[in-house]
């Protein structure tokens, strides 16, 4: 069953019972974009209370602001009650419901296009706040007094740079307007909800074009402040003529693939994020220079990415991708086990999407990419990184304690193995014994 089929199914369940039921918000906005809705939501006139006798085993999650989810074969469908809201002093949920009709509850939703009903059966739209035309527009506004949409639910600010990045709706004027000037209301939203309506931003195919938007309004103060400084922070003009770090950097957004994951998007947006702190120019050469931007720009991604409460698996991603994106550079002069070492990342199919549009937004260089493409095809035929030859037990049995020479030695076996000098475990073992010789001879002089 699908999800609109259960919901028509439940729809029809309050309508037989004497209740007005309406296909409400995202699920009627998508429809009529052409685009498969990803769940249905009903309004109805139930009150909480009857929806649940109707729908035994459902979930009373909001049943305070007359949200109750039900369940219907696999489905999971929010029916809420027709309503109006009372003040919201904490810029997030109101103090109080008043249940009401359906043309009262439109009003007190976000945006127009997210204002439309329709009926269940008969496929008509309802619409009480222009809604309709505004899609046709193809125009983002808010419901109303546009401040006072957003001075009720601070989230609305990102929602609205959302939906108009993931549609390509521009904001209406007065929408626009209010999106600046209540963009200090952002600072009253949790870290978390933050997170998850920016990574939906960075994660549309018009990222680019939703970071400028944050940048624009002033919300990016309150999601990554350390973005502005990327403005107007000049760069070498022979390996950048585009522009700026942040130019480059939101030219190279809109250069990912529209499917790009998270995990690539954020890395994107922070590989430059330490130039600003580390620029200088240098006198003798005549150039800017970016000495260590890698690095920092690592540990800056990491204290950003924490605060706005990323998982530690987005973390240990992307941070990684920050702190090497310049190592790209050298791969050429790498011996082939450094090469090998380098490739077997865990996230470096990103890594190399990264360096393509790190070159191709600034200097257009592909000899590195086209270097380590030709690479992976010669590599292809077995393991970058291929069961150790020699393990730490062999060392023991040589007499060997363990400490800091087990990892030089094991490293030292396994760059010969990469190298393609040593193929069993004999070979491997004889070349222990060459190395632990060798170790012994040094040791010996510099006892005299």
């Amino acid at each position: 069953m699908t999800a609109r089929a259960a919901a028509l199914t439940l729809a029809r369940r309050l309508i037989a019972a004497g209740h007005e039921a309406l296909f409400a918000g995202g699920c009627v906005r998508d429809k009529l974009l052409g685009k498969p809705p990803k769940d249905f939501d009903i309004a109805t006139s139930a009150r909480p209370a009857e929806v649940v006798r109707l729908f035994p085993g459902s979930n009373e999650v909001g049943a305070h602001f007359g949200v109750v989810i039900a369940k219907y074969r696999g489905h999971h469908v929010e029916i809420a009650t027709f309503r109006t809201d009372g003040s919201y002093k904490d810029h997030r949920r109101p103090e109080s419901v008043t249940f009401a009709t359906a043309q009262d509850d439109a009003q007190r939703r976000d945006f127009t296009i997210n204002g439309l009903f329709e009926h269940p059966e008969t496929g008509e739209v309802i619409d009480f706040v222009g809604g309709l035309a505004d899609l046709r527009a193809g125009i983002l506004r808010a419901i109303g007094e546009p401040a006072a949409r957003f001075g009720e639910d601070a989230l609305r600010l990102l929602r609205a740079v959302r939906f108009s990045t993931s549609l390509g709706f521009p904001l209406e004027t007065d929408t626009r307007a209010a999106l600046a000037a209540c963009a200090d209301l952002l600072a009253k939203i949790s870290p978390e909800r933050i997170r998850d309506e920016f990574s939906k931003i960075l994660t549309s195919p018009r990222r680019a074009e939703g970071v400028q938007l944050l940048v624009d309004s002033g919300l990016i103060r309150h999601i990554v402040p350390e973005v502005l400084a990327m403005i107007g922070c000049e760069q070498p003009p022979e390996w950048h003529p585009e522009g700026d770090v942040f130019i480059h950097t939101r030219i190279m957004l809109g250069m990912l693939a529209p499917d790009a994951p998270l995990e690539l998007c954020l890395a994107t947006l922070l590989h430059d994020i330490a130039k600003p702190p580390t620029q200088t120019f240098d006198e003798e050469a005549g150039r800017i220079r970016f000495n260590g931007h890698d690095a920092l720009g690592a540990t800056m991604a990491e204290t950003i990415l924490r605060r706005l409460r990323y998982s530690n698996e987005i973390i240990a991603a992307v941070v990684p991708m920050v702190a090497r994106h310049m190592q790209f550079m050298a791969v050429q002069q790498m011996r082939n086990a450094k090469v090998k070492r380098f490739m077997a990342a865990p996230n470096f199919a990103l890594e190399m999407e990264l360096h393509r549009v790190d070159c191709a937004s600034s200097n257009g260089f592909t000899d590195n990419y086209e270097f380590l493409q030709a690479k992976a095809a010669e590599f292809a035929a077995e393991p970058l990184i291929p069961p150790p030859l020699v393990s730490g037990r062999d060392l023991i049995q040589h007499g060997l304690m363990p400490g800091p020479a087990f990892k030089d030695l094991l490293e030292a076996i396994q760059t010969e193995q990469l190298e393609g000098r040593l193929s069993d475990r004999d070979t491997a073992l004889a070349y222990l014994q060459q190395l632990l010789a060798e170790r012994q001879r040094v040791s010996g002089e510099e006892s005299y």
